[in-house]
């Protein structure tokens, strides 16, 4: 079934890619300089970076909006943590210290409403998924349905241990892209609020003593979070950040002022 899924993400991208790839499309209007007949012309299907000779038909305003599901902003990158502003773990929080280059963001959208201004501008919002893994360096076990974060010692040594949560993302994009340069390719610029809501939280260990083993619960994380994410690319690949203003954990239930800062590659803009 994992495959199944995977094989089905990875298919949805490679269509969200390649429309990634198309260019903008109107009707233009052409003068035909090949017919004998130097007034006739011909009206046919191209792009915004047509010969000078043609006349681009604006898009109509119910072309400029658009609703529709999509496999795009798939986001590749590396999730870390501020504890009271700082990459360095208070001595009470030492117990979710990381591997830092195994503890990833992964995230995608396929939902997209927007609304384009002009050639250079356009507004969007959607909905996403995104998981943040966080690789723990000790043998530890957080534990599930407490009414704080509690975790407690193994005596087993984990090749893998690790600490997820997985959110519904819900941004609020400001678009702003170049002229198209060769193959119709943009430079693009995005930024804008995001939340997010909590679907689940997981703890996946892997050992030799136990084997595989996989538990699910909210583990104290915060139900809502909201941050800010921004974008930088070319044609479809760029780079991006994003900073969540508010705690990994609910207020009460974990470490206090612990936010995460995630960065990485992103491909479709």
């Amino acid at each position: 079934m994992k495959r199944i899924l995977i094989f089905s993400a990875l298919s949805m991208f490679m269509a969200g890619v390649n429309a990634q790839q198309k260019k903008d499309t109107v009707i233009v209007v052409t003068r035909d300089t090949t017919s004998d007949n130097k007034k006739s012309i011909v009206i046919r299907l191209g792009s915004t970076d047509s010969r000078s000779d043609t006349i681009a038909v604006p898009l109509k305003a119910k072309d400029k909006f658009k609703l529709h599901f999509t496999a795009t902003r798939f986001d590749f990158g590396i999730s870390t943590y501020l504890d009271k502003g700082s990459f360095t773990l208070s001595p009470e929080n030492s117990f979710l210290e990381r591997e830092t280059a195994k503890s990833t963001n992964f995230g995608f959208d396929f939902l997209q409403m927007g609304y384009r201004f002009n050639k250079y501008f356009k507004i969007y919002t959607g909905a996403g998924l995104d998981w943040n893994h966080m690789r723990l360096k000790q043998n530890i076990t957080i534990q599930k349905s407490k009414p704080t974060l509690t975790y407690v010692t193994e005596s087993v040594e984990y090749k893998k241990n690790r600490f997820s949560s997985q959110y519904l993302r819900i941004p609020l994009a400001f678009q702003f892209r170049s002229n198209a340069y060769k193959k119709g390719n943009h430079m693009h610029f995005v930024f804008g609020p995001e939340v997010g809501f909590l679907l689940n939280g997981k703890v996946k260990q892997i050992s030799k003593e136990n084997g595989k083993e996989k538990f699910k619960d909210d583990y104290n994380l915060n139900p809502f979070r909201y941050g800010a994410v921004a974008r930088l690319g070319y044609g479809g690949t760029g780079i991006y950040v994003k900073y969540y203003g508010n705690d990994v954990f609910a207020e009460g239930q974990g470490p206090s002022d612990f936010k995460n800062l995630s960065f990485g590659i992103t491909l479709g803009l």
